[in-house]
């Protein structure tokens, strides 16, 4: 395991958590690149002899550290934005082997886009399609597109991540995508290459995503029939990782269920993970500021917050939480809070530990959307962030000091 105890002592991967807290400090996020690498290859071996690529989605964690190993292993790149894009390219991604997914993509991050030769456009609407044509005819080009169908498929999971639905904000209904798709092929300025679709993020049941595949593929099977052949199906990512109990399903045999879903179509498969690459491939570490009693309740003060990791305040989400170093003695029931002035700023509640002013605390499953998600709120300093290679720590983001808060600020002459 790429974070494990040794001798009552945490570790990741070659090194003592404790160690990367002292040289870089706190609150920081630790990355174990034996473990991303890891859930990638568990993707690639699951579609070995399969024309397919794994499209690391951006979103999830866009480290340029971690952007740069996927590209190393193989990976194409999901992307939700202009910005996202530019990361990619910065870290020696090829913009060849990327998506560009989202519902608002402006003029300016089409036109990038496009001059950077992406693989595709994933379309969300039909005035998308126009937009995407008007602009791919001014630079004198052909877009490459592909639309994103909600195939009404509830993925079972929160609500906020759920994103396949008729209802949703994402992707065109899957009732209008053979008209909408014949209104593309009719475009010149426009090359329609691929069929998509993403019905959530942190599923744990195969059986929903493989009945989206399923419905798609029966769209490609239509449209191939009525002359729009295309060369490639996103049947997106989604597939859960354990943050507490939760029972999760091998990647292989998630892929499996999809594969059989697609049943004997030729077009190329992509596939866009991103918390299951890189979710349990990170730990935020924070340092215990105070104890604190109030009335019946106990807190852990710690120095990260909800603008270091939000999923707790926005989702209720669970994060184990586990000590740097084990020690004797008798455990108590805390909050474990942030100084943020918020009643939501906590990162877990009602946890058995035991600890004292000053113990490091590990934050598990911290490496998707924690960094990617975290503000300046409270005029607080984003965190640092340190790839592990062996018993080798990197630091791949510095910690942002105050100054940067405002440096790019000024005073009227009043």
């Amino acid at each position: 395991m790429s974070f494990s105890y040794r001798h009552g002592v945490l570790y990741a991967e070659g090194i003592p958590l404790e160690a990367i807290a002292r040289r870089f400090g706190t609150p920081c996020f630790v990355y174990s690149r034996a473990a991303i690498e890891h859930n990638y290859r568990a993707f690639a071996q699951a579609l070995a002899g399969r024309d397919a690529l794994v499209c690391y989605s951006v979103k999830a964690n866009g480290n340029l550290a971690v952007l740069a190993l996927m590209a190393r292993l193989g990976a194409g790149f999901d992307i939700v934005s202009g910005g996202e894009l530019a990361r990619v390219k910065a870290a020696g991604g090829d913009p060849r082997k990327v998506v560009f997914s989202g519902v608002g993509k402006s003029e300016a991050e089409i036109e990038d886009a496009l001059r950077s030769k992406i693989l595709c456009i994933n379309l969300e609407s039909e005035s998308e399609l126009e937009r995407v044509a008007a602009v791919a005819a001014r630079l004198g080009l052909r877009a490459p597109v592909a639309f994103r169908v909600n195939p009404d498929i509830d993925a079972r999971t929160h609500p906020y991540i759920s994103t396949g639905l008729k209802s949703s904000k994402f992707g065109v209904p899957y009732a209008h995508a053979e008209r909408l798709y014949r209104a593309a092929a009719r475009l010149r300025q426009v090359d329609v290459i691929g069929v998509g679709c993403h019905i959530g993020s942190q599923m744990l049941d195969p059986a929903p995503l493989a009945a989206a595949v399923r419905r798609i593929a029966e769209l490609a099977k239509r449209l191939a029939r009525s002359g729009i052949a295309l060369r490639h199906i996103d049947i997106g990512g989604g597939i859960g990782i354990r943050y507490r109990n939760e029972r999760v399903v091998p990647v292989g045999r998630f892929v499996a269920r999809c594969l059989r879903a697609l049943g004997n179509r030729g077009e190329a498969l992509l596939l866009d993970p991103g918390r299951s690459i890189v979710g349990n491939a990170g730990v935020l570490l924070a340092r215990v500021e105070y104890v604190k009693r109030a009335g019946a309740k106990k807190f852990l003060i710690v120095d990260a917050a909800m603008n270091d990791l939000l999923r707790p305040a926005l989702y209720g989400a669970w994060h184990d939480v586990l000590p740097a170093r084990k020690k004797r003695g008798q455990a108590a029931v805390y909050d474990v809070v942030g100084p943020i002035c918020e009643s939501a700023d906590f990162l877990a509640r009602r946890r058995r530990l035991l600890a004292s002013q000053g113990d490091l605390l590990a934050v598990t499953s911290a490496g998707a959307y924690g960094m990617v998600q975290s503000s300046n709120y409270n005029a607080r300093p984003r965190a640092a962030e340190v790839m592990v290679d062996g018993d080798n720590p990197h630091l791949v983001r510095r910690r942002e000091r105050i100054e940067n808060l405002y440096a790019g600020e000024s005073v009227p002459p009043w």
